[in-house]
């Protein structure tokens, strides 16, 4: 048998790995690049998501931060109402009404001497409207005497002219709008918008490839950036969402956003947040957003009432605010103007003779736009103080509310001119350098609405308002105070009641003593209370103020009106209380409304930007004194006027303007007071220095002669003040205090709380003294 072969074993090694085919990559980094892909994929759908949040969370929800809106109280007109016919220009014409030689349009009219023929604007704030109106008017001796509607002549109960806007409070980035809706936008505007901005909005879905490629195309042409492509959509994101950088990830998010935007909303919303959205022009550091707000910055109209030429402006602004401002830049303007008019001429939205009055019609922009600062900053400080008891201070900076004031601009006018003139008279009269004096003036009517407040000479000026945050001693005019608590008494005093006013010393503390002196030098003896308060005597007064006791002074003072801390110190009844011009109107408002409180109100309303009222400030009235009483202290200020330390006023007001008043100077004649008050109004004027030197002025020389110039100048009834049933009038011989006979010699008519009258009688030889006091009887009586 033949040998077995061994067959050889295989050799072991290690086999190369294969080769890929060509064109073929390892798997795993196929794997990487898919998971890289797909990573991207979720980043960039998450990215999606969120722009379509901010997209859909920005535009339903708050749009934007409007400002609050503060308004005068509007104008009413009808017959018998205190108006001039100078009042009522300066009204139209700080509502920029045009006067012209036929009023035909809303907000023009036309005066001769006391007639005027008005064509007013309207205004409709929810509950609150009132239609426009042509009217006839005719005002003489100080009122209106006719108001007729100036067509069919019929007469009118009463019209109403819209209420002046007098402040704004912005948001923190100053932007300012007045929203509009798109059925409130004139047809021509939309359609020269759609014309200039985006032809084929109604068709695209956010973005325009064809105007992509047109702008692209003319750019290029160009070699610079001619023309942009960026549809309404696309415009509105920029400005409601993004920034202006020149980016690409801010195009990228542009274009998203628009298609996001598009997806979610109709047109007509889009366009009217557009409308609304879009930046027309600069006012300082106040910007000008949406053609609702824009129409009255240039033209001082509605959107509704604009002319095609004032429309195509608008629509010619939209290009570049800044470049087409046609105050700044007219030729410029007006070149865009007539290109936005020819385009609506070839849609066909003008007639050939349409197109041809338009353009040769010339901007009409008014000369001076309606100012964003207010023009009456201490009267908004008014405002403010008591918004912020029930309002947030974001709320008002962005929540659009509507704020409606008792401020009356023809008194408030008043006011700053009374105090703008008198001061520099007086200044001039006693050498003192020109600018050297300060002021204050508030004005309310009888029932605590506030009128009028003037913060110094410089009534535009944003700064220190003397009127509601200075407080300074007042002086004499505390005194009423001190005389009503002894008339509240009328078992114990009545005006013919005496005191002495012979020389008073007042312990204080072991080594200080009080004594008061009389702003003459001179101590008179027994005086009777009436002729105490009209001779502002010093130590009759401090006596009786001690006899009533200081606690129930401080607590009169009070009650009058004023919340801060009174300390019960002597020289509290010579005035050494530091109030504000304020709350000085508070303590006479009070006097003026025979003794029944009603708290200053600025502010009558406040409502949402829907219309809808958030709060009423209603009329809230207190009986805070003894009406009789009250009644007394009335007539011995209308005496102060007569024959005491106000005489002054005699020559300063008409005879058939009687009034009430008090005037009050501190130590080293520093402050300079006056409060006073007619049947309709109540006003307190302050004068005095910065630096609490001395003015060198008493009440009667500085404060008095701007009061009087304010009260002279405005509408305003004489002081008439209703007797209380209780209270009746004796002719009484003034040496003895007894009842004497109206005709006897120097007899004089004073009020008296029944059952407090003199219960003798003096003998008299018939005369006629007592014929002198008979119109002093008859103003109250």
């Amino acid at each position: 048998m033949p040998p077995r072969k061994k067959t050889a074993k295989p050799r072991r090694r290690n086999n190369p790995p294969r080769k890929s085919p060509p064109g073929r990559r390892p798997s795993n980094w196929r794997r990487y690049a898919l998971r890289t892909a797909a990573l991207l994929a979720v980043l960039l759908a998450g990215y999606v998501v969120w722009l379509d949040y901010s997209v859909r969370h920005h535009f339903e929800g708050k749009r934007w931060a409007l400002p609050a809106r503060v308004f005068a109280r509007p104008l009413e007109l009808h017959a018998g109402q205190l108006l001039t016919p100078d009042a009522l220009q300066r009204e139209l014409e700080l509502l920029h009404y045009r006067r012209v030689a036929r009023p035909q349009n809303p907000g023009e009219f036309r005066r001769s001497g006391g007639h005027f023929l008005l064509h007013t604007r309207g205004f409709a704030f929810a509950a609150d409207a009132e239609p426009a109106h042509a009217l006839s008017l005719t005002l003489r001796d100080g009122r209106v005497q006719a108001l007729n509607h100036a067509i069919s002549g019929e007469p009118l109960a009463l019209a109403r002219v819209e209420p002046l806007l007098i402040a704004n409070i912005y948001p923190v980035h100053n932007e300012d709008r007045l929203l509009v809706r798109l059925d409130e936008v004139p047809p021509l505007l939309v359609a020269a918008l759609l014309a200039v901005e985006d032809r084929q909005f109604y068709e695209h879905h956010g973005l325009s490839p064809t105007s992509i490629a047109r702008a692209a195309l003319a750019n290029l042409r160009a070699g610079r950036a001619v023309q942009g492509g960026s549809t309404i959509t696309q415009q509105l994101v920029k400005n409601f969402y993004l920034s202006n950088e020149r980016t690409l990830t801010r195009k990228f998010n542009e274009a998203i956003m628009a298609l996001l935007l598009e997806w979610h909303y109709e047109k007509d919303a889009i366009l009217e947040a557009y409308l609304n959205e879009i930046y027309l022009g600069q006012d300082g550091a106040r910007s000008i957003h949406g053609f609702g707000l824009a129409s009255e910055f240039y033209f001082q109209r509605r959107l509704d009432r604009l002319a095609p030429h004032q429309v195509a402006l608008l629509v010619a602004i939209v290009k570049g605010a800044s470049y087409y401002d046609p105050r700044r830049h007219p030729e410029r303007a007006l070149a865009r103007r007539n290109l936005v008019l020819d385009l609506l001429h070839e849609q066909g939205r003008l007639t050939d003779a349409e197109l041809a009055s338009a353009r040769g019609r010339g901007l009409d922009v008014v000369d001076s736009p309606p100012s964003g600062v207010t023009p009456f900053p201490a009267y908004l400080d008014v405002v403010r103080e008591q918004l912020r008891r029930d309002y947030r201070e974001e709320d008002l900076r962005s929540e659009g509310l509507f704020i409606f004031t008792n401020m009356d601009p023809a008194v408030q006018l008043a006011a700053e001119r009374a105090v703008e003139t008198r001061l520099s008279r007086i200044e001039a009269d006693y050498r003192l350098a020109a600018g050297t004096l300060q002021a204050a003036t508030v004005v309310a009517a009888g029932q605590g609405e506030l009128l009028a407040v003037v913060g110094g000479r410089d009534p535009r000026y944003a700064g220190f308002n003397r009127a509601l945050t200075a407080r300074r001693p007042i002086g004499s005019l505390i005194k009423p105070a001190i005389y009503l608590e002894a008339l509240s008494r009328p078992a114990d005093y009545t005006l013919m009641t005496r005191v002495d006013d012979g020389p008073l010393t007042v312990t204080l503390t072991a080594d200080q003593d009080w004594t008061p002196g009389n702003y003459d030098g001179e101590h008179h003896g027994e005086v009777t209370l009436l002729d105490g308060l009209v001779n502002s005597y010093n130590v009759s007064s401090a006596r009786l103020g001690l006899a009533l006791g200081l606690d129930a002074i401080a607590d009169r003072v009070r009650a009058l009106g004023v919340d801060r801390p009174i300390n019960p110190y002597p020289s509290m009844l010579l005035g050494a209380v530091e109030l504000s011009p304020l709350e000085v109107t508070q303590m006479y408002q009070t006097l003026a409304a025979g003794g029944y409180r009603a708290p200053l109100r600025a502010i009558r309303q406040v409502m949402d930007r829907n219309g809808d009222t958030l709060q009423r400030y209603a009329l809230e009235i207190e009986e805070a004194a003894d009406p009789a009483a009250t009644y007394l202290v009335t007539t011995a200020l209308h005496e102060v006027t007569r024959r005491g330390t106000a005489t002054s006023l005699q020559r300063l007001l008409p005879e058939t303007l009687p009034v009430a008043g008090k005037t009050g100077t501190t130590d080293d004649l520093r402050d300079s007071w006056f409060a006073g008050y007619t049947d309709s109004h109540v006003a307190v004027t302050w004068i005095g220095r910065d630096d609490n030197q001395p003015a060198g002025l008493t009440g009667a020389t500085g404060a008095l002669p701007v009061w009087a110039e304010l009260m002279g100048s405005i509408p305003t009834r004489p002081l008439s003040p209703l007797r209380p049933g209780n209270v009746t009038w004796v002719p009484v011989d003034p040496a003895s205090g007894l009842a004497t006979g109206e005709h006897c010699p120097g007899a004089e008519w004073v009020p008296f709380v029944v059952g407090s009258e003199p219960a003798g009688r003096a003998d008299c030889a018939a005369g006629l003294g007592g014929s002198i006091r008979r119109w002093f009887r008859g103003v109250f009586d």
